[in-house]
């Protein structure tokens, strides 16, 4: 689309305002609200300008100028704004040099697929993500020094089966027990569609939607595999869509990963696939049907699982997700259909196009551009140094002995742990130039201050049942 189609767009909707689009570091979209007659087809090379060192992880405030350069390629409408307006992404470019931001996470993607055609590999990188979400009812929480908390509520909560309602009504999903459940005990199939109608309006495909496992209204909303950059973009309008829509019905979607003390969190599963125009490269004759290059891919991903975590896995609380023994796959081994390892190969389809590897760690807090693209590097990396995936667990990981577990390769406990394991390995991410050292010191640094350290600074509430009457 050029930008003269922007504007034939703007105009055809009626659309008096166009609202750019960016995302920061952390994954974030950030927006600006323009007249669309302020615009004109310069502004798609000119760009406009704005103060980066207010956007999280971005400029210092003394080179903070910055300019956020439209693509008219990702024209939508926007579903939420009263007025007709007209919705595109930016790429982020230094107002001086004129080159790309290199601590922009699209501009990271799009390093990635051109260092992937550069080495002959592959010329597509296709992912699938599976995000999980809960749609509470209400949402309170506070911390200072004079004490802190939090309360969820949600009209579907097993803990709520005791409560006053007038009427309670019952058929309330118990704790682990809402996976396909139908209604009544699955009261948001409407939401949950109204979320799929809008997600179809700006162009994603949407393959399913249902209950999940958890109480309280866990949701899951598959979306269709797409090449690496168009789902990046679209797992930003995913996350905005399935916000705003729970708002205008008076609800509200967290991604957070372990929201709910002792039942299933939400993860993010994410497929994983390279093509040659229309030729799947993973498919062959090997374990699981996998080619010798689907099966180092995997290998990379492995050796690789700790610090990818730290992109995958990005909050302190993902990991009250990955803990042994929980829900969470925290065994760095494949498997071709065991759900407590790391990475399994789906087994659904004999069809060469259906092979690829389910990296099943992540979780919805996750920068899908980073990340998605950290994946891919990890799986060139794989394929560059014929790195084996080691022996597939083919087993119950619940029926190992001590013994046996020791010897596996586990995720990182801790976000600690997880940004350690990057700062020490992360030359496969550089290659190419794809990630600056400058964006990992940056998400490094901004971890451990803002998350890690704050959270280490802070008594928690359990601590005083354990500890108060010493």
């Amino acid at each position: 689309m050029t930008p003269k189609d922007f504007f034939d767009f703007a105009k055809k909707n009626k659309a008096e305002m166009v609202d750019l689009k960016f995302c920061d570091l952390l994954g974030t979209w950030q927006h600006c609200s323009y007249p669309v007659d302020t615009w004109d087809e310069g502004t798609f090379e000119d760009g406009v300008g704005f103060d980066g060192s207010s956007i999280r992880g971005w400029q210092a405030i003394d080179n903070s100028d910055m300019l956020a350069v439209p693509e008219a390629g990702s024209v939508k409408m926007d579903p939420f704004f009263k007025e007709p307006t007209v919705s595109v992404i930016a790429d982020i470019v230094d107002p001086i040099t004129r080159e790309k931001y290199e601590k922009d996470p699209r501009n990271v993607a799009m390093k990635g697929l051109d260092y992937l055609k550069q080495t002959g590999i592959a010329d597509t990188c296709f992912i699938g993500p599976e995000p999980e979400f809960f749609i509470f009812d209400d949402i309170r929480y506070h911390s200072s020094q004079s004490g802190s908390m939090y309360q969820i509520d949600s009209v579907e909560a097993a803990w709520n089966s005791g409560r006053t309602e007038e009427p309670n009504l019952g058929h309330k999903p118990a704790f682990k027990g809402g996976y396909f459940p139908v209604a009544p005990v699955d009261s948001f199939g409407d939401l949950r569609a109204e979320m799929v109608h809008e997600l179809r309006k700006v162009g994603i495909i949407v393959e399913a939607h249902h209950h999940e496992v958890a109480t309280a209204g866990q949701a899951e909303i598959d979306m269709k595999f797409e090449p690496l950059l168009k789902m990046a973009d679209q797992f930003m309008w995913y996350k905005y869509i399935i916000k705003n829509v729970a708002k205008r019905n008076g609800k509200t979607v967290t991604f957070m990963p372990k929201p709910v003390f002792e039942d299933n969190g939400s993860g993010m599963h994410t497929h994983i696939s390279f093509w040659n125009g229309s030729d799947p490269l993973f498919a062959g004759d090997g374990y699981a049907g996998l080619s010798e290059m689907g099966l180092h891919a995997i290998g990379g991903l492995l050796k690789h699982g700790r610090s990818l975590l730290a992109f995958a896995a990005p909050t302190v609380n993902s990991y009250h997700r990955l803990v042994p023994g929980f829900e969470a796959p925290v065994t760095l081994a494949m498997s071709q259909r065991n759900r407590s390892a790391a990475v399994r190969i789906p087994m659904y389809s004999p069809s060469p196009k259906a092979k690829r590897a389910e990296f099943r760690c992540p979780d919805p807090t996750a920068n899908g551009y980073l990340m998605f693209t950290a994946l891919m590097m990890a799986m060139i990396d794989g394929i560059q140094n014929k790195i084996e995936p080691g022996d597939p667990l083919d087993r119950d990981i619940y029926d190992m002995t001590a013994e046996e577990l020791a010897d596996t390769n586990v995720t990182p406990a801790t976000l600690s742990e997880a940004m350690d394991s990057l700062e020490a390995d992360h030359d496969y991410l550089t290659k190419g130039d794809v990630f600056s050292d400058d964006l990992i010191n940056t998400w490094i640094s901004w971890k451990r201050e803002n998350e890690i350290n704050e959270l280490r600074l802070r008594p928690h509430p359990y601590e005083f049942d354990l500890y108060y009457d010493v």
